[in-house]
């Protein structure tokens, strides 16, 4: 083959790729956990795409179960759209909700997760949702590579204890209303994406209860 035929092949064979590569880092800056790390954690720009190689997404259905009981967790979950809960049920099939976790929240059942032990808890999709899913090593390694993530894993540990020592307080001290009014401070946008019995298992009162606190705030703002 003439050197000049061989040349423009070969050019050929690389303008794909390098299209490919292209549309693959464009695609991922626009990922909404590139943007996460960009903007709230503030990764430097020379760790973002180490830290985005480490990771892996996932699409998941509504209804569909990432966690069962009895199973060891070995995830941590980014939203990045949809919704996701964390819940358990007892030896009547009641469930009890935990934790939601919307767009820009992690999700994780955490104690078996460290320990390494079966999960009293279940977690599943509400809505079609799109994750970023990582494991421990994907914590630690980035933990090393970026000294600002490694301070803010820290802080939102903190930060989570400190939620659920509040949400501890509110179910054993507080009435409906404020638990309820607590409940749309932390997640303004889900009183419309899920039904209000949830939002009654996620308060520890009843459906009734709640229908009577939001038909009281209603007529409070009349």
């Amino acid at each position: 083959m003439h050197p000049i035929q061989r040349k423009k092949n070969l050019l050929l064979l690389l303008v794909p790729t390098t299209f490919s590569f292209s549309l693959f880092f464009n695609q991922t800056m626009e990922s909404p956990f590139y943007i996460y790390l960009k903007d709230k954690v503030h990764v430097r720009p020379e760790h973002l795409p180490m830290l985005m190689q480490l990771i892996h997404k996932k699409s998941v259905s509504k209804n569909e179960i990432l966690l069962f009981s009895g199973q060891i967790c070995s995830s941590i979950f980014f939203v990045e759209k949809g919704l996701l809960r964390l819940y358990s049920a007892d030896e009547t099939g009641k469930e009890h909700i935990i934790q939601f976790a919307p767009e820009n929240w992690f999700l994780s059942e955490r104690g078996s997760l460290y320990f390494g032990t079966p999960s009293d808890f279940f977690i599943d999709a509400l809505e079609e949702t799109s994750l970023v899913v990582f494991d421990q090593q994907f914590i630690d390694r980035a933990a090393e590579i970026s000294p600002e993530f490694r301070t803010y894993n820290e802080y939102i540990l903190q930060n989570h204890i400190r939620e659920l020592q509040l949400r501890i307080n509110l179910l054993i001290g507080s009435n409906a209303q404020k638990r309820y009014l607590e409940f749309i401070k932390l997640y303004p946008d889900l009183t419309m994406r899920i039904p209000q019995w949830m939002i009654a298992s996620y308060l520890g009162i009843t459906a009734e209860s709640l229908s009577r606190v939001r038909k009281m705030l209603a007529h409070q703002k009349k």
